[in-house]
């Protein structure tokens, strides 16, 4: 026989043995992947109001909204809430099942939560319409003020409206190049009240500010120059911190400074971003030296004092579990708040 044929013959005989010896055991098989099956019950009766099988433990409580909408038309995955409670907390878009699967029946309790729009739509209609409202009193529309008075406007007036206008315009191309907004969705009443707050307030103060009998500062350009220029620097730490933030790896605990002498404040406070922003509006209300300024100014000192000491807390849970070198550090005001 020749070698060829032997060989040919060897290998036939090798490749029956490997695949007879699959039936001499158990068989050769993949592992089965074990789905969940959800049940969506009435959050005020308790009964079923749909019933979703074969769900994939990787999937997410949107893929999950999306197969609801399917099977119940008029929930809208934008507009409807799922929570495991009916009292919890609503699910995040992002969760994934098997989170929150403790068998292969999870009982979750749909919501409606009215007519939603998008968090990047909330932020530019915010922010837009204060830009446009300021400009309209500044350019002294008919009707506005009494056109009987004419006076000079002094140049604080101009001044103030170019703060104004650059803080704005740089949150607007923040939002549109730098912030990762989410995804999701939140009540049209959230945006509402936002934009009431914004809008009227700047309606406010821009009718203040712009009016013809407005009177400088006190302290004249003593009081304006050193406020234009601590505004100027605010503004400034502001835009570098939100891109260090948009720059922020995950793997990391909490940003940290770099390179940038701006971002050193991260050594000193955990929030620099609130820091700088209420640095510009106190310096604003300095500069024109007005009620409506000073009032706006408290009041989103205090909304960012409440955003900062809640994320304080959160990055000092992490330390103390994390072993993280971050417990020092203050919220917003280094050493004291």
């Amino acid at each position: 026989m020749s070698p060829t044929k032997q060989d040919s013959r060897t290998f036939f005989s090798f490749s029956q043995l490997i695949l007879n010896s699959a039936s001499l055991g158990q068989p050769l098989s993949r592992p089965k992947v074990s789905y969940i099956e959800v049940e969506i019950l009435d959050h005020r009766t308790g009964r079923p109001v749909s019933i979703i099988d074969k769900v994939h433990p990787s999937s997410t409580v949107l893929d999950l909204k999306n197969r609801f909408h399917k099977t119940c038309p008029g929930w809208y995955p934008s507009r409807t809430g799922l929570r495991t409670d009916p009292n919890g907390p609503f699910l995040p878009d992002t969760c994934v099942m098997e989170t929150i699967a403790a068998s292969s029946l999870v009982s979750v309790y749909p919501t409606d939560l009215g007519r939603q729009v998008g968090w990047r739509a909330v932020f530019l209609s915010q922010y837009f319409g204060p830009l446009l409202i300021y400009l309209v009193f500044y350019s002294h529309l008919p009707n506005i003020y009494d056109d009987s008075i004419k006076s000079r406007r002094p140049l604080v007036v101009h001044l103030a409206c170019f703060c104004h206008s650059l803080h704005y315009i740089k949150h607007l191309l923040e939002i549109l190049f730098v912030h990762k907004l989410s995804d999701g969705y939140t009540p049209l009443r959230n945006l509402l009240k936002g934009c009431a707050f914004y809008w009227g307030f700047t309606a406010w103060l821009g009718y203040y500010i712009n009016h013809p009998l407005y009177t400088p500062p006190y302290y004249a350009n003593k009081q304006i120059i050193p406020s234009l220029v601590w505004f100027l620097f605010c503004e400034a730490g502001n835009f570098y911190i939100n891109i260090a933030l948009a720059q922020h790896s995950q793997a990391a605990l909490y940003p940290g400074p770099t390179c940038n002498p701006f971002t050193w404040l991260f050594k000193l406070v955990h929030c620099p971003q609130y820091t700088y922003e209420i640095g510009a509006w106190l310096s604003l209300a300095i500069m024109t030296q007005t009620v409506p300024v000073a009032v706006f100014a408290v009041l989103v000192s205090i909304q960012m004092l409440l955003w900062a000491k809640k994320r304080h807390h959160k990055y000092l849970r992490q330390s103390s579990g994390g072993g993280g070198g971050g417990y020092w550090r203050a919220a917003v005001i280094p050493f004291i708040l």
